[in-house]
């Protein structure tokens, strides 16, 4: 069985916890996270130059059967390609030994699947926005992170430290009783860890397969609609017509002042210039490390409130109704896009999903994103043909209900889950997702996108541009590296 396939009644979760390396454990950190970086440049260096070296090949005439062999970026092919250069390679020759080998292999395993992910992309089988080429990570803009699989990989009976290969012994943040109580108690295994510098500071996320009994929710037979808005965080209708409101906390509002004095002061220090390499100043630097310090604990502070209104809501109702929000295109009107990040839709969505499924086995409803909740009445069902976004009062014109716009929406985000009941609640029921096609008379409209005249000149004349025929000749070649492997 493969170790990453729970066993019946298990499941795969993650422990992080915050570390307290000395300064010799944290330049071996960053060792081992820039000895990663550089294996996945490496990788995609070697894989690509067989693709160049084709292309050129190509301009002196030479025969497809004659051309250099294409480079694979499986991830056996890179580790076999990779000892062998490794010894020679004046990149890794002189300080290879001084890293664990599962930092190399974190590199070359992000390097094939950074292929594998634009090759399903450019063949039309991966979902999602159209991936590019993998590119080089610079050394500046680079997440420190790195995976181990194998070696000692272990929380220490002491509840305050971890231990992790050739790393040894680092004491922790806060202490790991609740991994190792479960670890004691025989019902979790750690598979692997990942050391990652975030919010500026260390952590050690340990996967593990745990033993995982289900949790019956207080009102298994009730439904809720959630309805999702920026200054009202969340409206709740459940089917019984019980309405709650949660608050937004604004935790990014509530630091805009002291976001805006910690950021004067940097602008008064002397940063740094790539264009001239001037280095920043030691005043800049602890400028900057307390501006960051104040991103850092808005970015807690909203997690702590998601997790705590997500796992309130997973415990309590048997079905649980969302909407399919467009939270990419939401982010584009720059009036709303500070206040929709900070209130973190897709976050909500995201816990929902795996808190109801692995914790309660409940039924998690998503609601079609054309679901016209907001212009439905609640009462009698009447749709209404346009209801901007000013107007947060919701009045009916046929059965004359008036109420809030946000309560209408999530009681018919409440009634939506009875329609699509399609069984009784148990975890093989997951994630339904109701499809409405033309909802109760709403139709999909797509605003037509009038072409650029640089191009639509160069359809009418048979020509090209030159960026064009770069980006043609570039696609050919990598689409012939696609389907050779």
């Amino acid at each position: 069985m493969n170790k990453f396939q729970p066993q019946p009644g298990f499941v795969v979760q993650a422990f992080r916890f915050a570390l307290d390396p000395n300064a010799s454990q944290e330049a071996a950190l960053r060792s081992h996270c820039g000895a990663a970086r550089a294996a996945y440049n490496w990788a995609v260096g070697w894989v690509t130059a067989s693709w160049w070296q084709r292309r050129a090949e190509e301009t002196y005439g030479i025969p497809e059967e004659s051309l250099t062999e294409w480079r694979p970026w499986s991830l056996p092919s890179l580790r076999k390609a990779f000892n062998a250069a490794k010894h020679t390679d004046p990149r890794f020759a002189p300080w290879w030994e001084e890293n664990s080998k599962e930092a190399y292999n974190t590199g070359l395993a992000n390097a094939s699947a950074a292929f594998d992910n634009y090759a399903k992309s450019k063949n039309g089988k991966r979902r999602g926005k159209r991936m590019g080429a993998p590119r080089f990570k610079p050394k500046r803009k680079a997440r420190l992170a790195c995976r181990f699989t194998t070696g000692t990989i272990r929380v220490d009976t002491d509840g305050r430290q971890v231990t992790l290969p050739r790393l040894g012994t680092i004491r922790t943040h806060e202490p790991t009783g609740s991994l190792l109580a479960c670890i004691q108690a025989q019902t979790a295994r750690i598979l692997s860890a990942t050391v990652r510098h975030e919010r500026g500071r260390w952590f050690a996320s340990f996967q593990v397969e745990v033993k995982r009994d289900l949790e019956r929710v207080a009102r298994p037979d009730v439904a809720v609609g959630i309805d999702l808005g920026v200054k009202t965080l969340a409206v709740m209708a459940d089917s019984t017509g019980e309405i709650r409101t949660v608050v937004n906390p604004g935790h990014y509002d509530a630091a805009r002042k002291q976001l805006r004095h910690a950021s004067r002061i940097v602008s008064r220090r002397q940063g740094p210039d790539r264009r001239t390499g001037r280095k920043p100043s030691r005043r800049w630097e602890k400028a900057n490390a307390q501006r960051n310090k104040v991103h850092h604990r808005v970015a807690n502070l909203r997690e702590d409130a998601l997790h705590k209104l997500t796992t309130s809501v997973a415990a309590e109702y048997g079905t649980v109704v969302v909407e399919d929000l467009n939270v990419a295109g939401m982010v584009k009107n720059r009036r709303l896009a500070p206040r929709i990040a900070d209130a973190g839709f897709g976050e909500i969505r995201r816990q929902l999903t795996y808190k109801t499924r692995q914790r309660h086995a409940t039924r998690l409803v998503v609601a079609d994103r054309w679901y016209p909740s907001s212009k439905t009445c609640s009462a009698c069902g009447a749709v209404k043909a346009k209801l901007p976004l000013h107007m947060r009062t919701y009045e009916c014109d046929v059965c004359g209900l008036v109420t809030d716009r946000d309560d209408n929406a999530a009681l018919n985000l409440a009634a939506l889950a009875a329609a699509a009941a399609t069984g009784t609640g148990v975890a093989g029921d997951q994630d339904t997702t109701v499809v409405v096609s033309k909802p109760r008379g709403a139709d999909r409209k797509t605003r037509a996108t009038r072409p650029r005249r640089k191009a639509e000149a160069g359809r009418a004349g048979g020509a090209t541009l030159p960026h064009q025929r770069q980006t043609e000749a570039r696609d050919r070649t990598q689409a012939e590296a696609l389907t050779l492997w």
